[in-house]
């Protein structure tokens, strides 16, 4: 599945329109709380807790259009808690966003 890193900027812009300050202020929020899904997982303690912050982290990517990280959160949840090549998958993710 291929990274598109206009995906969430096109969804921006599409909620909010040519507004370039307010595009890059969400797109902050957005990475921000991506950054706090990740470390839900990191802390999570036992499977349904993994399976919570993963069901998170893959609404939060889906409401902002980016495809790779929700599939990386599906893969998530699918996967045993503290699953360590789930979680670099999606350490590498955030780092593209």
């Amino acid at each position: 599945m291929a990274y598109d890193p206009g995906a969430i900027d096109a969804a921006l812009a599409a909620a909010v329109g040519d507004e370039p300050a307010l595009i890059a202020e969400l797109r902050g929020a957005f990475l921000e709380s991506v950054r706090r899904g990740l470390e839900g997982l990191e802390a999570a303690q036992g499977d349904d807790h993994w399976q919570a912050a993963a069901a998170r982290l893959k609404g939060l990517a889906a409401s902002f259009g980016a495809v790779r990280l929700m599939a990386l959160a599906t893969e998530a949840a699918n996967a045993p808690a503290q699953d360590v090549g789930v979680l670099k998958r999606l350490k590498r993710a955030v780092e593209r966003l």
